[in-house]
């Protein structure tokens, strides 16, 4: 009987000009601001780490409670706490580093001026960076507290804004507008290296016994695996109004077939969020069932499913 070989898998993928060993990344505000996550699983055998959103300032956050669970999925409203640009590059970048993690840092603010503040104060490290993901999904204080993912204006001006960070930028987008591929190409235009599609959906819950909202800061965002057929159609549609764009695909990956899913969507990586509230090896999980599935199927270059469900 001759023995059935299985192919070996190259599970290396681009997203513009960064390579990525494979193509599966912790999403932003899920893992912490350095290194905790690392208790679990070996940081070098993940595409990346990408840090919870960073300000110019230390920032405190909203009112608790900021999480809830909901069904197949959770409630957050953690109101971006982090503690600022300075105090993480000389308390967790190096930690990060010394894990061997290849890093993405992630940039918020209230104003124009607030990205282009955090994206400058990066610029010292850039080196230390693969890229800067840019979170559009944050209130612009300047439009009555819209978010700048809402305005495809808005979104260019910050990704404009942002370009002082002197690494590849990542535009995160929001699901919760009209037409997200006009956002998304507002994005490209302006310098966005590759596109983060997408943050949390707009949610609430409330106690009918108290009658009050669960979270604090009364709504808040909606993320887990009810979102991911809302990632899945966002990168569709990008891909095809877009066909150069880089995409990571993100919401809700919380196996291998969900992360080929995104993949054949258009995406050319994924990223794995809060799936890891629930089991802290979730990403390395995602890895192991991706190259599994690739193994099963004759997949020899994970590259191959970029698009595959555009025929």
């Amino acid at each position: 009987m001759v023995a059935t070989v299985t192919p070996a898998v190259d599970m290396s993928t681009q997203v513009g000009t960064v390579t990525l060993s494979n193509p599966v990344m912790t999403a932003s505000g899920t893992v912490g601001h350095g290194t905790e996550v690392g208790e679990y699983v070996d940081l070098t055998a993940l595409g990346a780490v990408v840090v919870k959103s960073l300000s110019a300032e230390p920032w405190a956050g909203n009112p608790p409670p900021r999480l809830h669970e909901v069904p197949a999925g959770m409630l957050n409203s953690v109101g971006l706490q982090n503690p600022g640009v300075e105090a993480w590059i000389e308390h967790d970048l190096p930690a990060l580093e010394a894990s061997g993690a290849r890093v993405v840092a992630s940039i918020w603010g209230f104003t124009v001026e607030g990205y282009s503040k955090a994206a400058s104060m990066l610029s010292p490290v850039a080196e230390r960076l693969l890229a800067v993901e840019v979170n559009l999904s944050c209130p612009n204080i300047e439009a009555r507290r819209d978010m700048f993912a809402h305005s495809p204006a808005a979104t260019a001006e910050v990704v404009d804004a942002s370009a002082a960070c002197g690494r590849p930028r990542w535009a995160k987008l929001s699901p919760n507008v009209t037409d997200i591929t006009e956002i998304a190409a507002s994005a490209v235009e302006a310098g966005a290296e590759a596109l983060t599609l997408v943050n949390t959906l707009m949610g609430m819950a409330i106690d009918v016994e108290s009658r009050r909202p669960r979270l604090g800061a009364g709504g808040g965002g909606l993320s887990g695996a009810a979102i991911r057929p809302v990632a899945v159609r966002a990168v569709y549609d990008c891909r095809r109004a877009l066909p150069d764009a880089p995409i990571v695909g993100v919401g809700g990956v919380r196996s291998g077939e969900d992360a080929v899913e995104l993949l054949m969507a258009g995406a050319d990586a994924v990223q794995v969020g809060t799936a890891t509230f629930f089991d802290p090896r979730a990403p390395l999980r995602v890895v192991q069932g991706l190259e599994r599935w690739c193994r099963r199927h004759g997949v020899t270059h994970v590259r191959d499913l970029r698009g595959a469900a555009h025929g």
